[in-house]
């Protein structure tokens, strides 16, 4: 009987020894990483939105006025409300913020025929403004790289929708430049560009 004990233990033993070593080895598979983002994908994205953030904004009439305050009742009874133009109230950015990137599928892959370097750019018109002549010949239509974009667009507004509500809050002008060079580094300053 001993003898049976001690191989029963030892077994269950090497039962839960092996149980441990398999755990240790899939550990490596459910630690999420996050691969290297596309710089040329995620500034494209960055802009992208800025630029629709920006379009949407413009549409509003800027005498149009939403009130704001605290919930906080002072010793007299009143609340203090403020007035502030809507475009600047959080609730109307953040409304805005959540259906704005469904427009990436208007953006592509552009590549500059002179200097080759590649941005997305708008290539549909929207409904109230048009165009001018776009050369097609420079634009590399992919049917996943909307998708691509739009997923990108999304992480880019989630990550950092408490800066872009701070920024459109502030001054908007120069949002693609403040969002997506200064505060999330997804952009570089590009040397063909003037300042």
């Amino acid at each position: 009987m001993c003898r049976r004990e001690r191989d029963s233990e030892r077994v269950s033993n090497m039962r839960i020894v092996l149980f441990q070593f398999g755990l240790f080895l899939l550990m490596p598979c459910s630690i999420q990483v996050e691969g290297k983002r596309d710089p040329v994908l995620y500034c494209g994205a960055c802009r992208a939105l800025a630029d629709e953030l920006l379009h949407e904004i413009s549409k509003v009439n800027p005498k149009k006025t939403v009130e704001v305050g605290s919930f906080r009742i002072s010793p007299d009874g009143t609340q203090e409300r403020n007035k502030i133009p809507l475009v600047k109230s959080e609730a109307y950015i953040t409304e805005v913020l959540e259906n704005i990137c469904d427009r990436m599928n208007d953006y592509n892959l552009h590549v500059d025929p002179e200097t080759k370097e590649k941005s997305y750019k708008r290539f549909a018109p929207r409904d109230d403004e048009t165009m001018a002549s776009l050369d097609f010949d420079n634009f590399q239509f992919n049917p996943d790289a909307s998708s691509a974009l739009k997923y990108a667009c999304e992480s880019v507004a989630e990550e950092y929708e408490e800066d872009i509500v701070s920024l459109l809050t502030q001054e908007p002008g120069r949002l693609d430049d403040k969002l997506c060079i200064e505060k999330s580094g997804f952009c570089e300053i590009s040397p063909h560009l003037e300042l």
